[in-house]
């Protein structure tokens, strides 16, 4: 696998550069480690019926080896809903992120565009509860993302809406690395 662009939002790969330089570079080692054949899922869809595609299941296989090997691990805040002049509470919600190291979040997304978006939420969820310091998102480019599901988004997508938004959201570092084979 390698690194086809890198996106620096509120100086997100700045901040790994300077502070967390080793957990830069087994991002890096994790992602350049990535190899083989991967083209293993057999499409049903109408518009490629039969053709070989990337499977995200194996590549998420891939990526979860590397970055555990390295100390990489989930990190999960449970908590209980509740909401203003509303009687119901709801035990056991939690917010997830795949991979942690030291105050470093790291996902790896190949489904669809709502869940990239979905991670920088959670990036600033736990960077509001002062447990983060940056997030970094991996997700196949648009090259890439043509070999896969339709349905699966591509990272072009997320750093054109990212810049749209401005400083307003995330609110929070974020280093995001396109992919490609």
């Amino acid at each position: 696998m390698r690194k086809v662009y890198e996106y620096s939002h509120l100086g997100g790969a700045e901040i790994l550069k300077v502070r967390y330089p080793a957990i830069e570079r087994e991002i890096d080692e994790v992602i350049a480690a990535v190899a083989g054949d991967f083209r293993t899922k057999i499409s049903r869809e109408k518009t490629m019926p039969g053709r070989k595609l990337l499977s995200p299941r194996q590549l998420n296989v891939a990526f979860k080896a590397g970055l555990v090997a390295r100390g990489f691990h989930e990190m999960r805040d449970t908590y209980t809903i509740t909401l203003p002049r509303y009687d119901t509470q709801i035990p056991g919600a939690f917010k997830q992120v795949d991979y942690v190291k030291d105050t470093v979040l790291v996902e790896v997304q190949f489904g669809k565009y709502a869940f990239m978006f979905y991670d920088m939420a959670k990036f600033q969820y736990f960077f509001n509860e002062s447990k983060a310091d940056v997030g970094v998102e991996i997700v196949p480019c648009h090259a890439m993302h043509r070999q896969m599901s339709t349905g699966v988004s591509f990272g072009e997508q997320l750093i054109y809406d990212i810049e749209r938004l401005k400083r307003h959201f995330p609110a929070v570092p974020v280093k995001v690395i396109l992919i490609d084979m």
